[in-house]
């Protein structure tokens, strides 16, 4: 047998997808033989939310090296879109994998020192973001000096007017033209039966921020009476959130009736977001998802600079009226809790200008 080693489909550890599916077999003359002849490498490890944002880089890999072979290295793998033609956890066997092959290109967009320390051990043409000097992680080349400089210095940081994907393209010594974020396929009838009785337009409000940043967390108090607005203004309130919100959750809808249907995988987590018309978030991994569907978003943010976020569909971001004293910090200083400033009917009067009943 002809076997096509450079098939894009070819697995080695079983029969592919296209065999599966429609029969063919491994040789030259297969109608779905997809040849790659160059091998890419992306490194961004976490968190969650920053891979998600971190996708539209492969819009434009795609464009630039059509038969390239795109590697992804991360401990969310289950977020990654199927474009992403091998999707990588941070496992031993993954990287002794990694060891053996040869990039034409790779961009690490993390500065632990285990991504940054792979830049240097691999076989690696053209090297981009960062890497290790002196055993430290240091920008790889000019253009990722700015990008570098945001994490270390909080001054740099708070001057910044580009967002994210401007400073990532710009990394990799790209112009950004408007690639979106690219989110993994998901069902979107999962939830038409349970929100068979859901009237009106649907603000989603994903009440958590995670466990280690409660610096960005708003009060509970605060939720319920948004709530409230939003129900006496004419809107269904679906409540959003992970296992650490569930129990949170599901005390909100039993003092509000909000709807609350539970907590569910990352690709479900997708489909119910897609029923909102709108979403309220501070800055998680649900945000990013809004973004990616191109929902309109109330965004709560204190302790970010607002210019690093881009949407792609009508939104606002709201702020406490004084700046916050924690700056990109996970606990709050000074014994002021700034998100608690942003008042419910501040959010409420965002909403009504993005998604107007």
């Amino acid at each position: 047998m002809d076997v096509r080693y450079d098939c894009r489909y070819f697995k080695g550890t079983m029969p592919c997808i296209p065999h599966k599916d429609h029969g063919v077999e491994c040789n030259s003359n297969c109608e779905y033989l997809d040849s790659i002849d160059q091998n890419i490498l992306i490194i961004k490890l976490g968190a969650m939310g920053d891979v998600i944002r971190t996708t539209p880089i492969i819009t434009r890999l795609k464009n630039e090296y059509p038969n390239g072979k795109i590697f992804w290295l991360t401990y969310f793998p289950e977020v990654l879109p199927e474009s992403v033609d091998q999707p990588m956890g941070f496992r031993n066997e993954d990287l002794v994998w990694l060891r053996s092959l040869d990039f034409i290109m790779a961009i690490n967009l993390d500065k632990e020192p285990e991504a940054c320390a792979l830049m240097n051990q691999l076989n690696i043409q053209n090297k981009y973001g960062f890497g290790l000097t002196k055993g430290m992680p240091a920008p790889l080349n000019e253009n990722a000096n700015h990008k570098f400089l945001t994490g270390i210095s909080d001054s740099y940081s708070k001057s910044n007017t580009k967002h994210y994907l401007e400073e990532i393209f710009e990394l990799c010594c790209w112009e950004y033209q408007d690639e979106e974020y690219l989110l993994p396929k998901y069902e979107p009838n999962e939830f038409n039966i349970e929100l068979k009785n859901v009237d009106g337009k649907v603000i989603g409000l994903n009440t958590g921020c995670g466990g280690r940043w409660t610096s960005r967390k708003w009060p509970n108090n605060s939720w319920l009476t948004l709530i409230n607005l939003l129900q006496k203004e004419g809107y269904t309130v679906l409540l959003l959130g992970g296992e650490n919100e569930d129990e949170q959750n599901k005390k909100l809808s039993g003092e509000s009736g909000a709807e609350y249907m539970g907590f569910f995988s990352f690709k479900q987590f997708i489909s119910l977001v897609a029923k909102c018309n709108a979403v309220v978030s501070t800055v998680t991994m649900a945000m990013h998802v809004a973004i990616g569907l191109r929902k309109p978003l109330v965004l709560l943010n204190n302790i970010f600079n607002p210019n690093e976020f881009h949407f792609f569909a009508p939104s606002k971001i709201v702020g406490p009226d004084k700046n916050c004293d924690c700056y990109y910090l996970p606990e709050c200083i000074n014994g002021r809790s700034c998100i608690e400033e942003i008042s419910a009917e501040k959010v409420l009067a965002e909403i009504k200008m993005i998604l107007p009943l």
